[in-house]
């Protein structure tokens, strides 16, 4: 599972779509509907949320709103009820950390993407999301 914590407009279509099914994944979990990925450790920001079910719907949301731009016609009525709710702190190095490893999957995947985007040094992150100096998040996976 992996929820970015970038802006959705920079993911090609695969990631796009793969997005929006994982994040409806993490939002089943969170309301306690499946068994599976409750420890995953990209669902910690979420929970720690002082409401994680309304943050996760605002995080949908961004991805539907997204997808709708683009012309793809996701079911917003998987989205739930959207509130204004305190935004999720990201930091500089996992964001950059993130862009990285979203720019080596484009070049795998979709070199048009990854053209779109070449000039980006410092990518926005998702709405949800506020951006502030530190290190990479301690869940996240690093190759060595």
């Amino acid at each position: 599972m992996r929820l970015w914590s970038l802006h959705p407009k920079y993911l090609d279509p695969q990631g796009l779509v793969a997005l929006w099914r994982e994040a409806l994944l993490a939002k089943a979990v969170l309301r306690g509907e499946t068994r599976g990925y409750r420890h995953h450790p990209q669902l910690e920001r979420f929970k720690a949320h002082p409401q994680p079910r309304s943050a996760i719907n605002c995080y949908l949301a961004a991805i539907h709103d997204e997808a709708t731009r683009r012309g793809y016609h996701f079911d917003r009525s998987k989205v739930g009820p959207v509130r204004v709710v305190a935004s999720i702190v990201v930091s500089s190095r996992q964001l950059a950390h993130e862009w990285q490893h979203l720019r080596h999957k484009l070049r795998k995947r979709h070199r048009v993407t990854l053209a779109q985007w070449q000039d980006v040094v410092r990518p926005a992150c998702h709405p949800l999301f506020r951006c502030q100096p530190g290190p990479i998040a301690p869940w996240e996976r690093v190759p060595r």
